[in-house]
């Protein structure tokens, strides 16, 4: 291939380390009291632990009821065993599964039986199973499955993804990339990608061919579909990553203006405390909801304004870092208060205090609340400004709908959840180098006289960026922080 070097990346099995060589067991199942619990064994070859607990030979990928033996032939539990040879298992190693009973108790006897019996004598050789095997790390079982090519990395990542989701919608989209869809839209790119670095290469090899060797392929009309094709990835990924992380949505306002009410509207329950004395909320109430399967991290605020003592000081600063970090903030106003100069002029100078404190790309959504209350005149008189925002009542629910179908789109929750498949912020950023990279390569397709090196060693670039997501091009250090974030067991 021109070029030699379109695969000479790091595959998994070059970030195994030393403790990949140990065989590893744990509990799989949560914490605490449960109808059922597993525990877990994985290695080269579990035979010696088989033999231990089982005390009989098992058949391969079958359920076995039996009693699970300690080291003096006494019973901890009876369940059900399986074994999963390798390379026919979650991990690709030999894999071991016992299922008891759910007590705490009797999982911690079993995880301690096996780790017991991985270093008993093997029943060939008669000799010591070293490694010695150890309790598992964070998801050191995925971290095994990716390392020995069972999935990779995007994959790995939507594992904990579907563990971790908060929405059915969340859930099915994790599920899309677990099963692979991310990755095969991935690796559809970088198919279209090498094609191209395939093209640049032969004419770099080959100096006798000049620029018309490109022309004659089309080069420049495979790069503008393969820039096509990328941004329908991205925004796919983009809502992929909405779904994941969340949006954390402040609401925030001069006190008495509702927040705390539009909270418990948003959330269908009584969250915050609700009452008629202004400066009632003192410290931030936090609460996960979800609107259209999107998760909200909805967040209520003390009042703004200037402080009456020391304790409504704190909780006003507390306001304001959380509206700083906001993805999109509820400016919420008080409809019933429109006549009023001063609650006019303390809007006015919070509204000026979010523009010089806010990101530009953050939203501010205007509500006017009370909607139930205001006069006639106040209602009429909103209508005929420029920006007039969301008219609701939280007491009621009048407007709520509107509200909720504006904060998704201004957050930028476009697509139907049947098209999303989950992606993290690391994808997203990814992609996004991955995109300049490719409008830097389209720049020098069409320049008069294009830099031939210039222009492969952006294809090159935008190939490692893509390699980055499944695992290709992955350094141990980022797998390390990816699989320490998952459960121990998984």
């Amino acid at each position: 291939m021109p070029g030699g070097h379109f695969y000479a990346q790091p595959l998994p099995f070059m970030f195994m380390l030393a403790r990949h060589r140990h065989p590893i067991a744990a509990i799989a199942t949560a914490p605490g009291r449960g109808a059922v619990g597993i525990v877990r064994v994985s290695g080269k070859d579990v035979t010696a632990v088989i033999n231990a607990i089982c005390g009989r030979p098992l058949l391969p990928r079958q359920a076995t009821y039996l009693p699970f033996r300690d080291a003096a032939g006494g019973v901890i539990d009876q369940g059900l065993v399986i074994h999963f040879p390798a390379p026919h298992s979650y991990t690709g190693e030999d894999v071991l599964e016992l299922q008891a009973h759910g007590g705490p108790v009797v999982l911690q006897l079993l995880l301690a039986r096996c780790l017991e019996a991985g270093a008993a004598l093997h029943p060939v050789t008669g000799q010591a199973c070293l490694p010695d095997m150890r309790v598992a790390q964070p998801g050191e079982f995925t971290e095994r499955a990716f390392l020995n090519d069972k999935i990779d990395l995007a994959q790995a990542e939507a594992i904990a993804d579907l563990i971790d989701a908060s929405t059915e919608t969340a859930a099915r989209s994790a599920a899309r990339s677990m099963s692979g869809e991310f990755s095969l839209a991935v690796n559809a790119l970088l198919a279209q990608l090498i094609h191209l670095r395939m093209l640049v290469e032969a004419t770099l090899d080959f100096p006798e061919e000049d620029i018309d060797f490109l022309e004659k392929a089309d080069a420049l009309g495979q790069l503008v579909r393969l820039q096509q094709t990328l941004a329908s990835v991205m925004q796919r990924a983009g809502q992929g990553a909405i779904l994941r992380e969340g949006i954390k949505v402040v609401i925030a306002g001069q006190p008495n203006a509702g927040k705390s009410s539009l909270l418990n509207a948003l959330a269908g329950a009584e969250l915050a405390i609700v009452t008629p004395i202004a400066g009632t909320t003192r410290d931030k109430v936090t609460q996960l909801i979800q609107i259209e399967g999107v998760p909200l991290h909805v967040v209520d605020t003390a009042g703004l304004r200037e402080a009456l003592d020391e304790v409504e000081k704190i909780g006003v600063e507390r306001a304001w870092a959380e509206i700083q970090s906001a993805d999109a903030v509820l400016f919420l106003h008080d409809l019933t208060q429109q006549d009023a100069i001063d609650y006019i002029a303390n809007d006015a100078s919070i509204a000026s205090a979010m523009a010089l404190k806010l990101p530009v790309k953050t939203p501010i959504i205007d509500i006017w609340n009370k909607s139930d209350m205001a006069s006639v005149a106040a209602q009429a008189h909103l209508a005929t400004t420029s920006t007039p925002g969301v008219v609701i009542s939280a007491k009621t629910g009048a407007g709520l709908q509107a509200l909720r179908e504006q904060l998704l789109s201004v957050v930028g929750w476009q697509s139907a959840p049947e098209g999303v498949f989950m992606a993290r912020e690391r994808h997203v950023r990814a992609l996004a180098e991955v995109d300049v990279q490719l409008q830097r390569a389209a720049a020098q397709l069409r320049a008069s006289q294009p830099a031939l090196d210039l222009l492969a060693e952006d294809l090159r670039q935008a190939q490692r960026y893509l390699g980055d997501i499944t695992g290709q091009f992955t350094s141990d250090d980022l797998l390390g922080e990816i699989f320490s974030r998952f459960c121990i067991g998984k």
